[in-house]
C-alpha cells in the first residue's frame, strides 16, 4: 500500500491506494500546534494497517509555520569580516511605497548573533584574506559563553558561491567542537551571487533545521511504534520529494510542500485525459494557490519570499491569495465588502463547525446560499450548523442592505474575484493567455467555484479529479525524488565559450544526481537543465529550459531559446543585436519511485436529491448527487457530492466523466 498525508490549516488529508488499486480516503481536522497529531488521526480515521505500507509520503507546513510564527532555533550567522549587517540593510526598495510607517522584513537573525570571520575569497575564486580558523573559533566560543540557547549555525561567507573551501573548513571545525549545533552552510543551500539572498536562504534553512529534524523524528517514531517498516518520504517546494534522512541538509525545500502536491496530482491526473496545460485551482481551508502548467511540467520559479525574506530555491510558482474556505468575510472602513486575508483556520474555524467561531466564513456562506448541505458536508462525516452560519453572517448582511443570501452570494463572488486576480498574475502577466487551458479545480472548495472563475478568465473546460479533496495527498504519492543543484558562473554565450558551458553543464548534472544516489535512489535518474540568463546590462534574469539533459546543443539554440523566452515575459527581444550571458546553470534530478498510482474509484457520494440554491443572483433548482458515471453526462445547474468536494455545475455548464474518471466540464 502508498500512503500520501498532507497536513494543510484547516484539515489534514489522506490518500492510500492498495495493490489492487482501491482508494482509501482520510479528512480530520488539523491540530496546528501538533502537526503530527492530525496525520496520525488521518491514518487512525483511515484505518490502515501500517505494516502494510510500503511507501508514505508526507507534506505538511511545519517549516512555514517555523518561520511565520517565529519558533525556530536560535540562531548564530557567522559571516565574512565587514558584512555583518548584510541581512539587516537588505535591499532598498520600499514594498509599500505610500505606508509613512513601513519597516523592513525583520531577520530571523539578531544583529548581536552575527559573528565575523577574517577571510575573503575574490570574486574570481582567489584567496584575497586566508581564513584565520582560530580568531573566529573563539568569537564563535565567546558568544556561546554569553548565551547557551543556541540550536544552529549559518555560516554565508562572501563568493563561497565561487570557492566553498573556507565555508567548509569552518563548518568542520564548528562541528567537532560544538556538537550540540545544526551547521548549514550557504555553499550546500544556494550556491548563487546575491550576496543578501543568499545569506537570507541560509539563515531561514538554519533557522527551520533544528524544528524539522524534531518533528520527522517524532514523527518517524511515531510510525515505528504503529509497525511501519517502508520507505517514508517528505514533500519538498520544487515538487519532488525525498527521503525523511535527505532531509537533514533541505529543510529549506519543504517550506510550501502541501501547494506544490497538489500541482504534480493535478498535472498526473489531467495528463491521464491528455490535457497536458492546465491552471490548477487549490482552493482549500486557509487559501487558494494557482498554478501554470504546461505540457505537463508546472512553471518552476528560481526563488520565493516567506514573511517578506528571500529563500533562493527552486519552488513550483504557485501565486497564493487569501480566498480559502475558512477566509473571513468582512466590511473595510469604505463600506465595501471584502474576503481575507484573514481566516478562521481549523481552530475554531467557520462558524457552521460549531467550534466557537463566530465570524462568517466562506464556507458558511456557501451553507446560506444552498451550494454546501449540512447534512452530507465530508461525505456525511460532520454534520454543519447553519443557524450559527446565518448568525454569523447576519451582522454583514444588515449593514449591506441585502437578504442573507444574497450577502453570501456576494462574498463568494468578491472571492471569485481575488482568485480570477490571481490567475491572471501568473498567466496573462506573463504572456500567457488562459483561454488556451483548461482550469484543474481541486481542494475542498475549488470545484465549487471553478465555473464561474472559468466564465470570467474565458475558460471553456474545467477538468475536476476523482476525490478533489484529497488531490494534495495523491500528489505525494505521485511525485518523483528530486534534487537541484545549481552555481553561479557568468558566462557570455557564444560558439567558443560551448566547452566551457557544456563542461558546467555536466558538471551540475553530476552533483545532482550523486546527491540521490548517496540517498540509496537507485534506477535511472534523468536531469534536466535550465540557464538563469540575460542581455549583458541587465540587471535581472529569466529561467531558459533546454531540451533533454542539454548536452550537445549550440550557441545558436540557446539564444534561440532565450529570445523567445524574453519576449514572452517583455514582449521584446534583441535577437542578434546584443550580448547574452548565462548568470546561473541549474540541474533538476529526478528519480522516480515507480508508476504513479491511479486515482480511480469513487470516494464516496450522496443520495439523488433536489436542492435549492442561490447563485449569481437568481434562485435555482439544482439536481443534487453523487458523481456520475463513465460516460454519463449531466447538465447544470447541479451539485455533485463525491464525499470530499462538492462540485458546482453552473447553469449554462455541462459536464461528463471520460475514462481516466475525471469530471470534464464544459461551457455552452
Amino acid at each position: 500500500m502508498r500512503v500520501g498525508v498532507e497536513v494543510g490549516g484547516t484539515f489534514t488529508d489522506l490518500v492510500a491506494i492498495g495493490e489492487d488499486g482501491r482508494l482509501k480516503v482520510a479528512k480530520v481536522p488539523s491540530t496546528p500546534s501538533r502537526p503530527d497529531e492530525g496525520a496520525l488521526a488521518a491514518i487512525e480515521a483511515a484505518g490502515l494497517d501500517l505494516s502494510q505500507v510500503d511507501d508514505l509520503v508526507h507534506g505538511s507546513t511545519v517549516a512555514t509555520n517555523a518561520i511565520l510564527e517565529r519558533k525556530g532555533a536560535r540562531v548564530m550567522l557567522v559571516t565574512t569580516e565587514g558584512m555583518r549587517d548584510i541581512l539587516f540593510l537588505q535591499r532598498h526598495n520600499r514594498r509599500r511605497i505610500y505606508d509613512l510607517a513601513y519597516a523592513k522584513p525583520e531577520p530571523v537573525v539578531r544583529r548581536r548573533d552575527v559573528v565575523e570571520a577574517p577571510e575573503r575569497i575574490g570574486a574570481d575564486g582567489k584567496v584575497a584574506t586566508p581564513l584565520d580558523l582560530e580568531s573566529t573559533m573563539e568569537r564563535i566560543a565567546e558568544r556561546m559563553a554569553e548565551d547557551d540557547g543556541y540550536g544552529a549555525v549559518a555560516i554565508c561567507l562572501l563568493n563561497a558561491y565561487v570557492d566553498p573551501a573556507h565555508e567548509q573548513q569552518l563548518a568542520d571545525a564548528i562541528r567537532a567542537r560544538f556538537q550540540q549545533l545544526k551547521v548549514t552552510c550557504s555553499s550546500d543551500v544556494c550556491r548563487e551571487f546575491r550576496e543578501y539572498e543568499r545569506a537570507s536562504t541560509t539563515a531561514l534553512a538554519a533557522y527551520v533545521q533544528p524544528v524539522i529534524d524534531a518533528y520527522l523524528g517524532r514523527f518517524s517514531e511515531a510510525l515505528a511504534a504503529r509497525g511501519h517498516r517502508g520507505r517514508f518520504s517528505v514533500m519538498q517546494s520544487n515538487g519532488g520529494r525525498l527521503p525523511a534522512a535527505g532531509m537533514a541538509k533541505s529543510a529549506i525545500t519543504a517550506l510550501f510542500s502541501g501547494p506544490a502536491a497538489g500541482v504534480v496530482g493535478a498535472a498526473r491526473q489531467a495528463g491521464r485525459s491528455g490535457i497536458g496545460n492546465i491552471i490548477t485551482f487549490d482552493m482549500g481551508g486557509t487559501s487558494t494557490d494557482v498554478c501554470l502548467v504546461r505540457d505537463g511540467q508546472p512553471d518552476l520559479a528560481p526563488s520565493t519570499e516567506i514573511d517578506g525574506l528571500p529563500v533562493k530555491t527552486p519552488v513550483i510558482d504557485i501565486a497564493t491569495v487569501g480566498a480559502g474556505g475558512g477566509s473571513v468575510v468582512w466590511i473595510d472602513d469604505g463600506g465595501l465588502l471584502r474576503v481575507g486575508p484573514e481566516s478562521a483556520g481549523a481552530e475554531p474555524g467557520p462558524a457552521c463547525y460549531g467550534r466557537g467561531g463566530t465570524t462568517p466564513t466562506i464556507t458558511d456562506c456557501h451553507l446560506v446560499r444552498g451550494t454546501i448541505r449540512a447534512e452530507t458536508f465530508l461525505g456525511g462525516d460532520m454534520m454543519l450548523d447553519r443557524d450559527a452560519a446565518a448568525s454569523a453572517l447576519k451582522p454583514v448582511a444588515e449593514r449591506l442592505g441585502l437578504s442573507l443570501t444574497e450577502a453570501a452570494d456576494a462574498a463568494i463572488r468578491v472571492a471569485e474575484a481575488n482568485i480570477v486576480r490571481a490567475i491572471q498574475r501568473i498567466s496573462t502577466e506573463r504572456g500567457h493567455d488562459p483561454r488556451d487551458f483548461a482550469l484543474a479545480p481541486f481542494g475542498g472548495a475549488g470545484p465549487m467555484l471553478a465555473c464561474r472563475v472559468a466564465e470570467d478568465l474565458g475558460i471553456a473546460t474545467v477538468v475536476v479529479p476523482p476525490a478533489a479533496g484529497v488531490l494534495s495527498a495523491y500528489g505525494l504519492l505521485a511525485s518523483d525524488f528530486v534534487h537541484f543543484e545549481s552555481v553561479t558562473r557568468q558566462t557570455r554565450l557564444s560558439a567558443d565559450a560551448m566547452d566551457e558551458i557544456r563542461a558546467t553543464i555536466d558538471e551540475v548534472s553530476a552533483a545532482a544526481a550523486k546527491q540521490l544516489k548517496e540517498l540509496g535512489l537507485g534506477g535511472p535518474i534523468e536531469t534536466r537543465i535550465s540557464l538563469d540568463m540575460r542581455y549583458v546590462g541587465q540587471a535581472f534574469e529569466i529561467a531558459v529550459d533546454l531540451p533533454g539533459e542539454g548536452r550537445g546543443i549550440d550557441a545558436e539554440t540557446i539564444g534561440r531559446l532565450f529570445a523567445e523566452a524574453h519576449h514572452r515575459v517583455f514582449e521584446f527581444d534583441k535577437a542578434g543585436g546584443a550580448a547574452i550571458e548565462i548568470v546561473a546553470f541549474r540541474a533538476r534530478a529526478a528519480a522516480s519511485p515507480g508508476a504513479p498510482p491511479e486515482l480511480e474509484g469513487d470516494a464516496g457520494g450522496a443520495e439523488p436529491a433536489t436542492v435549492t440554491l442561490f447563485e449569481r443572483g437568481t434562485e435555482q433548482q439544482a439536481a443534487c448527487g453523487p458523481r456520475p458515471a463513465a460516460g454519463s453526462t449531466l447538465a447544470g445547474p447541479a451539485l455533485i457530492e463525491d464525499g470530499t468536494s462538492t462540485i458546482l455545475l453552473a447553469s449554462g455548464w455541462s459536464g461528463a466523466v471520460d475514462g481516466a474518471n475525471n469530471l470534464i466540464l464544459k461551457r455552452g
